[in-house]
């Protein structure tokens, strides 16, 4: 797997030190739940971290919810950089615990965690639906598109199976989209989608 080299994502010192202590936090918490895979600190770093960060640039202003946010990849990483209302939503209540508990230890008080299935969550019209690593496009579709708002975009990092999700989705679902070629991941496309509505609506 070809990657980029960190230093070629615009990270402040300020914002590193905190991103460094939420990596700190989910591999201590690692060591007793399932969040991600173990590595070395410097991988997670640039497997997650980073991977996470390089959504910033791409997001407009507004409430965003991240669905499926597990160990808080990308949702808790944009809350660091993104001092606006973010919507975690987890169904796992251990997962759930680590999000408050690092949304906590990190001052974020603009995120909000929602310990539920996201089919079962209520929240208001957001500008940003995120989700990485969650389900195929067809599945996060419909979910996407009960939580945006009139204006909102949907922001989904994909690997090698974009172009078959997208084919797959195609028949049932209008949408613009934008493709975004991931800085930390050669093989990996981030997908900027708008207008999204059910085929024939």
């Amino acid at each position: 797997m070809k990657q980029a080299e960190p230093a070629t994502l615009d990270v402040s010192r300020e914002a590193e030190v905190k991103l460094r202590d939420y990596l700190s936090l989910l591999r201590t918490w690692n060591a007793r739940i399932n969040l991600v895979a173990n590595a070395p600190e410097e991988q997670l770093w640039q497997r997650h971290v980073l991977d996470s960060w390089q959504l910033l640039p791409l997001l407009p202003d507004g409430p965003l919810a991240d669905l499926g946010s597990g160990g808080g990849l990308p949702g808790l990483v944009i809350a660091i950089g993104r001092q606006q209302e973010t919507h975690l939503v987890e169904s796992d209540r251990r997962k759930c615990a680590f999000l408050i508990e690092a949304s906590r230890a990190l001052d974020l008080s603009h995120v909000c965690v929602h310990p539920m299935r996201i089919d079962d969550a209520k929240l208001p019209p957001v500008r940003v639906v995120t989700a990485r690593a969650l389900a195929p496009l067809k599945s996060l579709l419909p979910q996407a598109a009960r939580i945006l708002g009139p204006d909102g975009v949907a922001l989904f990092p994909k690997g090698r199976s974009v172009d078959a999700e997208l084919t797959e989705a195609a028949p049932h679902w209008f949408m613009r989209v934008e493709r975004f070629q991931s800085r930390t991941d050669a093989q990996s496309t981030i997908l900027r989608l708008s207008e999204i509505r059910p085929a024939g609506a």
